[in-house]
């Protein structure tokens, strides 16, 4: 079975349990995807599937990639990302993967990348408390000391400083699946998920089971 399928994120919504308790929940459109490329131990080193999501116009997606797409279909795609399986020869190229692989209280990965906030302080990006503002302070966003006096007179790496924000690719591990629309393709998983609303994300199933 395919460890996982591509998406993309709509936004947040609630659904009540069966005991009527609220259960904040993300919905992500999941698929359909499809495989366009069979990896295998004996040709590649390794066993899995590339999948293809988002439709694309065909004059939009240059002549090597237009050649590598008719294989699987008339379709372009946006995105592509690889999957490992356990036996690839249980698909085939063309073969479309749906929601259908999931189950509800079923828990996955869910991998997206974090809006962009571009470069900001600390105070947004580490959280740290503003200085006084009082008797002519001039340390009011500002970081405060950060050297390491004679030795070893550097700046140590991974201090917390001004820099980029966001825009990293995030893994949130462990989301219980609350439901499934198949007529629609969508999922609904507790919690939040990285990324704005459409944006791509991939919902993988768990390696090990976590308690």
């Amino acid at each position: 079975m395919s460890r996982g399928i591509l998406g993309k994120k709509l936004g947040m919504t609630g659904v009540f349990t069966s005991g009527g308790r609220y259960v904040p929940a993300t919905v992500i459109e999941a698929g359909p995807c499809v495989v366009t490329q069979i990896k295998s131990q004996d040709t590649d080193g390794y066993d899995a599937l590339q999948l293809g999501f988002g439709g694309k116009r065909t004059s939009r997606v240059n002549k090597p990639l237009q050649g590598h797409f008719k294989k699987s279909g008339d379709q372009c795609f946006r995105f592509l990302k690889e999957f490992s399986v356990d036996n690839p020869a249980d698909y085939s190229v063309g073969q479309k993967l749906t929601v259908e692989m999931f189950k509800v209280g079923e828990r996955v990965d869910v991998v997206g990348t974090t809006k962009g906030r571009g470069f900001s302080g600390v105070i947004k990006r580490h959280g740290f408390h503003r200085g006084p503002m009082t008797h002519g302070s001039r340390n009011v966003r500002r970081p405060g000391s950060v050297g390491c006096s004679a030795w070893p007179a550097k700046i140590i790496k991974g201090k917390k400083m001004p820099g980029q924000y966001g825009n990293d690719r995030k893994t949130i591990r462990n989301l219980e699946i609350v439901d499934i629309r198949f007529d629609d393709n969508l999922i609904l998983v507790k919690g939040a998920v990285p990324g704005a609303e459409s944006g791509l994300v991939s919902v993988n199933k768990l390696k090990f089971k976590r308690d």
